[in-house]
Formats: structure tokens, sequence, C-alpha cells
């Protein structure tokens, strides 16, 4: 008799699991159903992405649904992600006038997708921009340039990325600047040159944001001590939970949010699980080894040939999109939810984790954090509430 019962009781307990389960799946799927809700209701920030390469060296029409690569405009548009900062990013191996060379190609590649497709995408100069480009349907381009070694050591080539629609500049980027120290670099100057400052100011004075992702702490600290309007880690996570220098201490991302900063979570497998770290300090090795002999037309063809190789397949790796979620969890309990926003890093990285193949998978990353209890309210400021506040203040509109 009592074998009974207990069959009984343990009947009774899997039916009720089978129940659970199957409320966990209802759930699930309504969660996902609100986080696309949530999506068409927000601006979709993300304040970095490497897609205009693809454009440029692949010579893909990203106004269509791609095969390949993290983000075309349909994506964009379905996944709610509408006012992405586009990179114009220029390899440290392009020296001097190279640079400011290659950065104007970048812009100009840029410029042909607007010119194609105005009922599609827009350039946006101001925070109003954004949101009235976006309440259009269209999606709002902000455009951003990755390294500030593209000013080639010169004030007025900045300026005139300015007039050139630019509204973010990294500091540095694998290496150096002739100015400022990078995080992946021997350091040089101890931070910020005196130049490095002035490039910081001169950012402040014209209302371009000031991006320090990429650079060393005391560039970092160096940048904070000069600046009077707030500075966005575009592309970077948490070095609390995976130790690479190219993450944020907890000291610093406290300092960023004391400066009314924002960062932006980095998708990249090395940046969100340790399990991918060493796989990505050997493949850092090799790209920072890269230093072609060559200009002009045939340093074009090395380079894209070199972003075709390094980004035209996705590696293995074991990071997941949870894990994405523990690092922006990570920053709210840090310094709350004012302070983090998305920052991809779409197609300029090789590895991506599972859950989020590419800005289609937005929304899934958006169910989870509503499953960890997270408001609408505070998801939109995730989504872009946030930047466009740093945006406001930097740039204005």
């Amino acid at each position: 008799m009592r074998k009974i019962y207990i069959i009984i009781i343990a009947l009774m307990f899997a039916g009720q699991a089978v129940s659970l389960s199957g409320k966990a799946r209802v759930d699930s799927s309504q969660d996902l159903a609100r986080a696309r809700r949530i999506h068409a209701e927000s601006l979709g920030i993300d304040s970095h992405i490497d897609t205009i390469q693809r454009t440029l060296n692949g010579g893909e029409d990203i106004s269509k649904r791609t095969a390949s690569g993290h983000v075309d405009l349909p994506r964009l548009r379905e996944s709610g992600m509408r006012a992405p900062f586009f990179a114009l990013y220029v390899p440290t191996y392009y020296k001097g006038s190279e640079a400011v060379r290659r950065t104007l190609q970048l812009r100009d590649a840029m410029q042909r997708v607007l010119d194609a497709h105005p009922d599609q995408i827009e350039l946006a100069l101001t925070a109003g921009d954004v949101e009235r480009i976006v309440r259009a349907g269209k999606i709002s381009a902000v455009l951003t340039i990755e390294s500030g070694h593209a000013i080639d050591d010169d004030l007025a080539v900045l300026r005139m990325y300015h007039r050139l629609g630019v509204r973010s500049m990294t500091l540095t980027h694998f290496r150096n600047t002739n100015w400022a120290d990078s995080s992946t670099d021997k350091p040089q100057y101890n931070g910020l040159s005196e130049f490095g400052r002035g490039v910081v100011r001169e950012m402040n004075r014209i209302g371009m944001i000031v991006d320090i992702s990429h650079v060393s702490d005391k560039t970092f600290y160096d940048t904070l001590a000069v600046t009077t309007k707030p500075v966005i880690a575009s592309h970077s996570s948490c070095r609390a939970l995976v130790d690479v220098p190219r993450n944020m201490t907890d000291d610093m991302i406290r300092a960023l949010a004391k400066n009314g900063g924002v960062i932006g979570i980095n998708f990249g497998a090395s940046f969100l699980s340790q399990k991918d770290v060493e796989a990505s300090r050997r493949n850092f090795s090799n790209r920072a080894a890269v230093e072609p002999n060559l200009s002009g037309k045939a340093l074009d063809e090395f380079a894209q040939k070199d972003y075709l190789d390094t980004y035209g397949v996705m590696k293995p790796n074991q990071a997941t999109i949870e894990d994405a979620a523990i690092h922006i969890d990570h920053v709210v309990k840090l310094v709350g939810v004012d302070h983090v926003g998305i920052g991809s890093d779409w197609d300029g990285i090789s590895t991506v984790p599972a859950g989020l193949e590419d800005v289609s998978k937005m929304p899934a990353l958006t169910a989870m954090l509503l499953q960890r209890g997270y408001s609408e309210s505070d998801i939109k400021k995730i989504l872009g509430g946030n930047f466009l506040r740093v945006m406001r203040q930097v740039i204005g509109g």
C-alpha cells in the first residue's frame, strides 16, 4: 500500500512538472511576443555596428536581406533596432593620410547607401533626428569613427568629419594613436598626451561623442578628467565577468556612470564568456601582427581580403545569449539601468553567442530580460533611451 501511495504522489508531481513545463513554454512565447511589441515602441539604438565594411569590402547591397553578415536594413527594421551607429572603421595599418583617405571611402560607401535608399534609411545628425526618422519607419543612421588615428593628428580633419555627419569617435583601436594609449598596446603616453586632451576638448566643443571603448584604463581616467560632457563605451562588456582588457572594470563602470555615460554591451563571444578568451587572445596576437608595407590601391585590396577572411565565416565558441543578459545584469546591479545599452559590434566580430546569431535575434534577448524581471520602461532605456540622452547632452537636438 505504501508503494502505491509513493507511486501516486510521484505521478502527481510529474503531472505538476509537465504542467509547469508547459506553462513555461507558453510564458516564453508570450514574453517573445511582448518583446517584439517593446521593440516596435523603442528606438533600437545599437551604439556600434561595422556593417558598412561589408558594403565597401564585399560590395553587398544591405538594402536587401543578405545571406551573410549580421545586419541589413530589412533585419534592422524587423528586429526593431532602427537606430544603429554605423562605424567607419579604418584598420590601424592605414597610417597618416592613408587613414584619412580610407575614412572618406567609407563615408562615401555610407552615402551611396543613403542616396540609393532614401525611403529606407536617413542620416541622423541630432537626437531629434533619430526620433523623427524612427517615427517615419526608416533606419536612422548615426555615423561614428572607430579609432582616432583616422584624424591624422589634425583637429581640422576632426572638424571636417563632423561636417560630414560624424557624431562619435573612439579615441583608439588595437594600437595606440600618436596621442592616446590603447588597451591592447604597450603604454606610450601614460594615457592621453596633451594633444589627446585637446582632441577630447574639441570633441566636446563641436558636439561629437567621445567613445572610450578600446582605450587603456589610464586613457579612460584621463578622458574623464578632461571631458565636460558624458562619454560612452560603445562596444565593451564587464571585466569582472570576463577578464580581457577591452572590457571595463567595476570601478571604470562606476566612474562612467558618475560622468553620466553609457556602456554598450559587446556581443563578441570573448567579451561575454571566459571560456572563449584563450582562443580570442591567439586570434588577437595574429591580428596585431598584421602590418602590410603597402599604400593606395594595393593597401585597399589587402584590407578587403583581410576583412573578408576575418569576418566572412563565424568561428565556433561557447558564449550564449544568457551571457549577454548576465553582463547587462551586472551593470544594472552596479550602477543602475540608466547607464547600459546595446553595442553589439555586429559585422565586426567573428564569434557570436548562441541565440544572438544576428540582429534579428534581438527580441529574444529582450524576452530574457523580461523573464529576469526588467520592466518595459527599463528595457526601453537599454534599447536606446540611455544613448539618446547622451546624444542630446553632447550633440543636441
